[in-house]
């Protein structure tokens, strides 16, 4: 789990159970950092409540630090913030992911390629 996850609101002020719900999507990601750098991994959720004529929106952002200055963020904008958060999560995977090959380049390689290989 991420252990230092900020959650705070602009014009919405985030309930106890947004909180632990929020804290419990987001803390699992640090399954997917590569492993030197899950220890130090500071998040950092931001809620905005943005009245529309046709309804209040919340719109989400999230950064993540992770050591070496990499900062993965992903913003969003929603009707319900449990379901923002979702969104936020799987934005936030798929960036990590695609650091995670950048940063490991070994994990492109096609395994099954070298099998068949001649040579």
């Amino acid at each position: 789990m991420i252990e230092k996850i900020e959650i705070t609101g602009s014009n919405y002020k985030p309930t106890e159970s947004f909180k632990k719900y929020a804290e419990k999507r987001i803390g699992k990601l640090d399954r997917y950092l590569p492993k030197g750098s899950k220890k130090d991994v500071i998040a950092k959720i931001v809620i905005t409540e943005v009245d529309r004529a046709h309804g209040n929106k919340y719109e989400i952002a999230a950064a993540m630090e992770i050591p070496g200055g990499k900062v993965i963020a992903a913003k969003d904008e929603s009707s319900n913030v449990f379901a923002g958060v979702d969104i936020i999560e799987a934005k936030l995977m798929g960036q990590i992911r695609r650091y995670k090959l950048e940063k490991n380049p070994h994990l492109r390689k096609n395994p099954i390629k070298r099998l068949f290989r001649k040579g």
